[in-house]
């Protein structure tokens, strides 16, 4: 079939006038889209659909550049009539934006991961969740206590069988008694 050269005339059903105004839409947005992307234009869209209901499209949002467009009398502009927009400006913003993006994706897959982990371990509430936690910590430091006192018993057994030298074996056995 192929597409059709239509008669543009306001569409005389409401449905089909809805319809075809929802895909419209998306079209003109997308290609707003583009133009300010492949061109750095600031884009802004406001359109009312036929029920009234407001839509609206802008890069780098609606409302800065209705700003920028109301202040434009204050503005000046050069030799070619086109307004003082900087453009490696909006390029590190964009670049700030995909970092952005990038940490709030990642953020996310750490929150599946916990989610995961939380019903592995059947834990439904924040208390739960939490007598979890200090249980781990008390676990923690008495594996911290027990790996010390590990450690002490073996500094203890080589300095019993090689006592510190220059000290006399009757001194370092008295020393070892008062600890």
């Amino acid at each position: 079939m192929g597409r059709r050269k239509i008669e543009i005339e306001m569409v005389k059903d409401p449905n089909t006038r809805q319809v075809t105004f929802s895909k419209r839409r998306t079209g003109l947005f997308k290609k707003a889209n583009e133009l300010s992307i492949l061109c750095g234009a600031e884009v802004a869209i406001v359109v009312f659909s036929p029920g009234n209901k407001p839509y609206s499209f802008g890069h780098p949002g609606v409302d800065v550049v209705a700003a920028n467009y109301l202040q434009q009398e204050n503005r000046s502009t050069d030799s070619q009539g086109n307004s003082s927009f900087d453009v490696p400006n909006m390029e590190n913003l964009n670049q700030e934006l995909a970092q952005v993006l990038a940490q709030i994706q990642e953020g996310e897959k750490q929150a599946e991961i916990y989610d995961e982990i939380l019903k592995k371990n059947d834990v439904k509430k924040l208390s739960q969740l939490t007598e979890l936690r200090d249980s781990y910590k008390q676990f923690q430091d008495l594996v911290k206590l027990r790996l010390s006192d590990i450690e002490i018993s073996e500094y203890m057994m080589l300095l019993a069988q090689d006592p510190v030298v220059g000290v006399k074996a009757k001194s370092a056995k008295k020393k070892r008694r008062r600890n």
